[in-house]
């Protein structure tokens, strides 16, 4: 069973709560995939059963089209976090890390085609393999921040959390006006461009800045 680890394989103390997603976060992604680049920020939502270890080998589900890697900075919430102002939110993480929005594509197309939730396409058990987290250095500069996923070799997505759309600290705030946050809670800050397809057999190499770097492969 999934639990949160710190760097160096240190438990963390609270159990995974849900995991808030932010979609359209770097305007080039949105590009990508034809979608207007929002004003606000778009939140979904993942239950804790789609929580796995990223360094355990990935098992993609079946019958279900094609299935994208999304990677993204991740924030482990250490705190409570409710209608706060963005200078107070940076007190309430305890670690960042990176994560996968795994995303069956052609399911998501078909739900926004009848606007319906995307919870099918992204919510799945397996949709969000997580790294260990980092502590939280308060003085981080996250704008100084880069993440960059390898597939078989050749750089996929590469970026910059400087070109996030809104920033930590903004996205935080936002998002407990609508859902307070919890210790154990996981926020997912936006996929740069590159999304694709993965196979059975690829071999994946995610890192953060020279925080991370973390190795898997697909069955």
């Amino acid at each position: 069973m999934y639990r949160h680890r710190l760097l160096g394989n240190v438990d963390f103390p609270h159990p995974p709560g849900k995991v808030v997603c932010v979609g359209r976060n770097y305007a080039e992604h949105a590009k990508e995939l034809g979608n207007a680049v929002p004003t606000s920020p778009l939140l979904f939502i993942k239950p804790a059963t789609a929580m796995v270890a990223m360094a355990e080998p990935l098992s993609l589900p079946e019958g279900l089209g094609s299935c994208h890697h999304e990677l993204e900075m991740a924030l482990l919430i250490g705190e409570p976090l409710t209608k706060a102002a963005p200078e107070a939110c940076r007190a309430a993480i305890a670690g960042i890390g990176l994560a996968l929005d795994l995303t069956l594509r052609e399911l998501q197309d078909e739900l926004k085609k009848k606007g319906h939730p995307w919870e099918r396409a992204k919510a799945f058990d397996g949709a969000c393999p997580l790294a260990e987290f980092v502590a939280f250095d308060p003085n981080l500069d996250f704008t100084a921040l880069t993440l960059r996923l390898t597939r078989n070799g050749g750089v996929q997505q590469q970026g910059s959390c400087g070109d996030m759309l809104f920033s930590v600290e903004n996205l935080l705030s936002e998002i407990s006006h609508s859902f307070t946050l919890m210790p154990g809670d996981v926020v997912l800050t936006g996929t740069p461009a590159g999304v694709g397809p993965l196979n059975s057999g690829d071999k994946l190499l995610a890192e953060l800045g020279d925080f991370l770097r973390v190795e898997t492969v697909v069955l």
